[in-house]
């Protein structure tokens, strides 16, 4: 029973949780804040995946034989990525509102899924001490530096805001290989190896996969909202009838552009940056579109206004 509350706490934190999450309240209820907060946790993802690669430090449980992994996990242990991930998505989210019932809360869940990791014994009190820290840093600089950063993004021309995001992405890849490089031919010790299979993980060659999707995903992302700023925001209202058509039309095209990597594999790194940028733009722009089109959705029309000032929105 207690373990059962704790994988819940545990999952709270995890992509597996806050992506659907985020996909729905962008396509049918808050799609600005969504996309904010979608722009900042894919920035953590890609943060956490290369410092698990700078540090490849162990999980609890691959060296401490009193310890029972409850998760089979086959990534490096520091930082926590679920104690990044609860402060980055839950404090985003209590930052939206200044009822102090609300911030209580999320100050519980990021305690309670610390202490989820802890316990299931995948990660250490100092991984998630380290996990809360950046992911607080990162919440913290983005909060600050989004309104001058939008101001002076959706001033530039949406050509050169394509070449930016494609631009910016690409240079993390390559900061992520060059973190990758000290662990060339490096090889699982054995304890570790034999722990991860025995709480029903794999091992196999570290790679860039990780970052890279974070990468791509992040250029998809940035490129999709300069497409959607350009052409104009959707409204997210609707009948249930509507929404729900939304996310039939919004899941089907992202199940296709993953049909390659169904047949084909997509393990490369660059494959699977250039698989989750499509993804990215298709969840941003390409579904959005497909939304109006279908009349799934109204676009709000902006009056002529200059560059970077807040257009007054009249309906279609």
């Amino acid at each position: 029973m207690l373990t059962g509350f704790w994988h819940l706490m545990s999952f709270l934190g995890s992509a597996a949780f806050y992506v659907p999450v985020v996909l729905v309240l962008f396509w049918c209820a808050a799609s600005r804040r969504a996309a904010r907060g979608a722009v900042i946790l894919l920035s953590g993802a890609y943060r956490v995946a290369v410092l698990k690669l700078v540090f490849h430090d162990p999980r609890p449980y691959w060296t401490d034989p009193a310890i029972e992994g409850e998760q089979p996990d086959s990534s490096f242990g520091m930082p926590s990525g679920h104690a990044h991930n609860a402060v980055v998505a839950w404090g985003f989210a209590a930052a939206q509102t200044r009822r102090r019932a609300l911030w209580a809360g999320a100050a519980v869940i990021i305690v309670l899924v610390g202490l989820s990791r802890v316990y299931l014994g995948v990660h250490s009190i100092g991984q998630v001490l380290s996990g809360w820290a950046i992911g607080l840093g990162l919440l913290v600089a983005a909060l600050v530096a989004e309104p001058f950063l939008v101001r002076w993004w959706t001033r530039l021309h949406l050509a050169l805001q394509l070449a930016m995001a494609l631009a910016v992405s690409l240079l993390l890849l390559a900061a992520a290989w060059a973190a990758i490089q000290p662990l060339e031919g490096w090889q699982w010790p054995n304890a570790w190896a034999q722990e991860i299979r025995e709480s029903g993980g794999e091992t196999g060659p570290v790679t860039l996969a990780d970052p890279a999707r974070a990468a791509g995903g992040l250029c998809g992302v940035l490129a999709g909202l300069s497409v959607l700023g350009t052409r104009g925001w959707f409204d997210a209202a609707g009948s249930a009838r509507r929404v729900l058509a939304r996310l039939a039309v919004a899941l089907g095209g992202a199940a296709a552009v993953q049909i390659p990597v169904l047949l084909f594999g997509g393990s490369h790194p660059l494959q699977a940056f250039a698989v989750q940028a499509l993804l990215g733009l298709w969840v941003t722009a390409g579904a959005p579109e497909a939304f109006v089109r279908l009349r799934l959705a109204a676009r709000p029309t902006p009056a002529l206004t200059p560059p970077g000032e807040e257009p007054t929105e009249l309906r279609q």
